[in-house]
């Protein structure tokens, strides 16, 4: 036939259009720019975002930066004067638009009957006896205690307010350098977006510099082991390389950035790009053990004729199923599903044409011995043993699987969905530890803005935003509520003897209101307001500090407040970074369900079209749902969340397993029509293509190991799922699939004319 000439035919052509167009994407590749801003990866669209730009509009754009302080007793001397200097140092720079610290917050007193704004620490104690009065003084101040100092005194809170304007890495160099200028005995952590941020990027060039090399000394190493031939590694390690080139090439080709997510993208090319041609590797090696006369040329084309059409489909299918990801919400995972599934078609063209080309010219290796006589391999002897308890026991199977499958799924009743991106760096990073102290001392990490367009100065909007705060307070998570009403209730204090009517409570005129204010701005620096409210009072905020360790405790408070808003005649515009987290890690879920249903559909419809059967398709689809579906059950049962890299498991999954099936649904069908019964055909697919699967799954599943050396520990997650998916998938489509088709005996595995022999 024609297209068994065609490779021997016009192999140096191919070659070198293989080798032409990779060396073209090299430039590209060159240009590629990392983007690791979470907040970036949700579509413009989404309410969170538009919510907090426009209180951005109104307000400024800030982004808060977060350093603690640990002592035994923060209030001691050394540690004061430390703090102190620091809250000196940060409100001198330009970059900090606002510094809040133990000394910056306002003592609101009178004497005489005239209202003092004074500093909070107007002199550092120098005895015992005067830090005790400090310490009273603190307790008695809303502002400050437990918030910016924590109940036990062992922890103190320095807010910097960024206005964006300059760099991550020239950001954290200043604060840095200030720390450095003014040392102490202090334990310190710092948290805030531009350190996630700048981390994140420095982890993503060296997750590269890395993986890449570590990934291909395995792959090396494996391939080896396992064909025992020069050929068998530098074939599927040529195709790897270039597939590689030519994915990441297409990312700034695209104009895109690499993200955090992207760092997957060689190493999934490196795990999938070698599938194809190791069936080919294989399949030389069947041949040349079955009859050595055969010279390398009609082994490259008897090899063409039987795997063109299975490696073919299981290209399509598997770019089909990672390609589900396009239907992802989050932005990087589309690109990601693009890139990918870009990269399998020239891996599977590379495979297809430049492996069997290059094969042609090379020479023979000696026939290996576990494909010539009885199977002393490990591979071969497990496939031998499971052909047996297939043949034999093949309802056994089906039982045994449907117990586990039932046990691994009673874990969905505990799976979480991640409420943060903190699982991004290490529980004992710096920004982590920042993050707990301040949620378990000092009221909690997250904050959400309730923006109220209305008058300011209306006693009636002020009592709102008093009921509010009263109401929002009783949830336990809530760490404390701040607002115009909090700043003219202290006033109130100040102005007002406890015994009278006025202390503690929001004025009943707007007169009064304005008075109040005036009198503060007197006596305070009147940007001490502007946290608060803008410069015509048209506009006014309530900040919400509060912990959350899973959706439902942040879902708690929105509900509140929508509670509160729905009986109130006015309606805030809810906004914060910790609601765009919650809005980033909801669209994970959705993102995941969208791509799953895409895939798992796709992939069915796919794999019936190509046995010409819709039967074909439906148990084509068990082992992709019995992994799918058990690890999904397992993360719930070991605690493990869903986060936006995890989230990409189920396409990339079912995109990868399902090739395992259709190889042995086509060796199965073509042993059938042959003349062999079920169970010889069953026992021959499994020695044979069981072992090319065998190799090709632990191939990609070490292509993936060396995710557990990322510095991302969500990716190390995803590593770890991702092998384990992958192994639920190999052990259902060599034994689940053989013992259905051994009990059931579907039809389209006997029908004619459907394999190209």
């Amino acid at each position: 036939m024609k297209s068994k000439h065609f490779i021997l035919r016009y192999r140096w052509w191919i070659i070198a259009a293989v080798v032409l167009t990779v060396a073209l994407c090299i430039w590209p590749l060159t240009r590629t720019t990392v983007n690791p801003d979470l907040e970036s990866y949700l579509p413009d669209s989404m309410q969170s975002k538009q919510n907090s730009r426009k209180i951005e509009e109104i307000f400024g754009a800030e982004e808060p930066m977060l350093i603690v302080l640990e002592s035994d007793d923060i209030l001691n001397k050394s540690s004061l004067e430390r703090i102190e200097q620091l809250d000196r140092a940060f409100s001198m720079q330009p970059a900090f638009k606002r510094v809040f610290s133990l000394f910056g917050v306002q003592d609101i007193h009178s004497e005489e009957g005239v209202m003092l704004v004074d500093p909070l620490i107007d002199a550092i104690p120098q005895s015992p006896a005067e830090t005790d009065i400090l310490r009273e003084r603190i307790k008695s101040n809303d502002l400050a205690y437990g918030l910016v100092v924590s109940d036990d005194f062992r922890y103190s809170l320095i807010l910097l307010s960024s206005d964006k304007s300059l760099e991550d890495a020239e950001l954290l160099n200043i604060i840095k350098q200030t720390l450095e200028k003014y040392p102490g005995d202090e334990k310190v952590m710092i948290s805030g977006q531009p350190l996630l941020r700048e981390e994140a990027s420095i982890k993503i060039g060296r997750d590269l510099m890395i993986l890449l090399p570590l990934g291909l000394l395995v792959m090396f190493v494996f391939l080896w082991v396992s064909f025992r031939e020069g050929k068998g590694v530098f074939l599927p390690i040529s195709v790897v390389i270039f597939s590689v080139v030519v994915s990441m090439a297409l990312i700034p080709l695209f104009g895109w950035e690499l993200s955090i997510i992207g760092v997957l993208i060689p190493i999934m090319m490196l795990a999938i790009a070698n599938n194809y041609g190791v069936y080919f590797i294989a399949r030389y090696q069947d041949l040349n053990a079955q009859d050595p006369r055969l010279t390398m040329p009609q082994i490259v084309q008897k090899s063409f004729s039987y795997l063109f059409k299975p490696v073919l489909f299981c290209g399509l299918t598997t770019m089909v199923g990672i390609m589900g990801l396009t239907t992802h919400l989050l932005i990087p995972a589309r690109q990601m599903g693009v890139v990918t599934g870009l990269g399998i078609a020239f891996a599977l063209v590379a495979s297809l044409l430049f492996v069997p080309a290059v094969l042609s010219l090379m020479k023979k290796g000696k026939p290996h011995h576990d494909l010539t006589g009885k199977p002393n391999g490990p591979i071969s002897a497990f496939l031998y043993r499971a052909a047996v308890a297939v043949v034999r026991h093949p309802k056994r199977v089906l039982i045994v699987f449907l117990v586990f499958f039932a046990l691994a799924v009673t874990g969905l009743l505990f799976f979480k969905l991640s409420p943060d991106t903190n699982n991004v760096l290490p529980e004992k990073h710096t920004f982590n530890r920042a993050i707990k102290a301040v949620d378990m001392h000092m009221g909690g990490s997250k904050m959400i803005t309730l923006m109220f367009e209305a008058d300011a100065k209306d006693p009636a909007l002020l009592k709102e935003l008093e009921r509010y705060d009263l109401e929002l307070s009783t949830l336990p998570q809530v760490g404390s509520v701040a607002s115009l009403a909090t700043v003219v209730k202290e006033i109130s204090k100040a102005l007002n003897d406890p015994t009278e009517p006025g202390y503690d409570q929001i004025p009943s005129s707007r007169e009064a209101v304005a008075q109040y204010l005036e009198l503060y701005t007197m006596s305070a620096d009147p940007e001490d307001l502007e946290q608060f409210v803008d410069f015509d009072f048209e506009h006014t905020l309530l900040t919400i500090q509060y912990q959350a360790a899973s959706i439902k405790e942040i879902d708690e408070v929105l509900y509140k407040i929508e509670e509160l808003s729905e009986s109130s005649e006015f309606t805030p515009l809810p906004g914060g970074y910790s609601l765009v987290e919650k809005e980033l890690n909801e669209s994970i879920m959705t993102g995941q369900n969208y791509s799953l249903l895409f895939a798992l559909g796709a992939i069915i419809i796919l794999v019936a079209l190509i046995f010409r059967s819709l039967v074909a398709g439906l148990i084509g689809g068990i082992p992709l749902v019995f992994a799918v579906f058990s690890i999904f059950g397992l993360m719930g049962w070991t605690g493990i969340e869903l986060t936006i890299v995890t989230a990409l498991l189920s396409s990339i999954s079912i995109g990868l397993g399902v090739d395992f099936t259709i190889q042995i649904f086509w060796r199965i069908q073509w042993e059938l029509n042959r003349g062999k019964t079920h169970s010889a055909a069953i026992r021959m697919a499994l020695k044979t293509i069981g072992r090319g699967i065998v190799i090709n799954a632990f191939a990609v599943m070490l292509g993936f190991s060396v995710l557990f050396f990322s510095a991302f520990p969500l990716v190390r997650s995803f590593g770890f799922l991702i092998i384990l998916s992958l192994m639920l998938c190999l052990i259902s489509a060599l034994i689940l699939i053989p013992a259905i088709c051994m009990i059931w005996k579907p039809k389209f595995l006997s029908k004619k004319n459907t394999i190209n022999a």
